[in-house]
């Protein structure tokens, strides 16, 4: 009799085979797969309309304006100063802590110009400070 030879080799080919096979039975069918859908819940309007922002308007000689539009949708500028902005976004935010108030600034003012007065607001712990921008046309 003849003794077999110890064999120390794994044959993998079997194993290649069955992942080339799952491969392409996952690549066929995941296209096919419906991605979970969400059905969210719907309300009527809400009670209270979202408050329109106050723009802080920087103009190229870096004189700023207080720029408010009231519920009517009348809009209001006036010409103001560092110290009177502080003082009266300080005050509006005391009754409505909500109020946006964004930072309208010209191009070409310099942008050293504009992080002044956001570093102000800050200070002067004001919330929901932004920038406002015009979308670029295409």
């Amino acid at each position: 009799m003849r003794q077999r030879k110890m064999m120390n080799q794994i044959n993998v080919v079997p194993y290649i085979d069955v992942m080339l096979v799952l491969l392409v039975i996952f690549m066929v069918t995941a296209p096919m797969a419906n991605p979970g859908l969400i059905e969210l819940p719907s309300v009527g309007k809400s009670s209270q309309a979202p408050l329109a922002p106050l723009e802080v308007v920087i103009k190229a000689d870096q004189s700023m304006l207080l720029r408010e539009s009231n519920p009517n949708a009348q809009v209001s500028e006036r010409g103001i100063t560092m110290p009177q902005l502080v003082q009266v976004l300080q005050q509006r935010q005391q009754k409505t802590p909500e109020q946006p108030v964004v930072i309208a600034a010209d191009k070409d003012v310099r942008y050293e110009a504009v992080l002044k007065v956001m570093d102000e607001l800050q200070r002067a712990q004001i919330q929901r400070v932004g920038l406002l921008v015009k979308p670029a046309q295409r």
